[in-house]
């Protein structure tokens, strides 16, 4: 069983899933995680969703998903110190190197936007 919120900017880019456990007694994690999200989905016009199963577990993970395809991992957050800045900058340096991909020309056409945002 799962629930969550997404943010949609009207695209055709794809998405961010954010995973979490809804149980999570850290909020703050999932914050950071899910604004660094939210940046970069802005930034790049995608549609960002948080996910929240009821399964207890640890990790943040957030994926990449465009269309029908199956989801890419971009980042897991293992309940580390991370900042923000820090998670945002890892979701920068994946979205790059996915756009390169030739499954994800969606990501080719917004390359010049994630290295001008670096």
């Amino acid at each position: 069983m799962f629930s969550g919120w997404s943010v949609m900017f009207a695209n055709h880019n794809g998405k961010l899933l954010v995973y979490a456990s809804s149980g999570m007694s850290d909020g703050e994690r999932l914050k950071s995680v899910s604004v660094a999200a939210e940046k970069m989905a802005k930034e790049l016009r995608l549609d960002v969703e948080v996910v929240t199963f009821e399964e207890q577990f640890t990790p943040i993970y957030i994926y990449y998903k465009n269309a029908e395809e199956e989801p890419i991992p971009l980042y897991c957050d293992k309940g580390g110190e991370s900042t923000m800045q820090e998670i945002y900058d890892a979701l920068r340096k994946m979205m790059f190197v996915l756009s390169f991909h030739p499954k994800h020309s969606a990501l080719k056409q917004i390359r010049e936007e994630v290295i001008h945002f670096s």
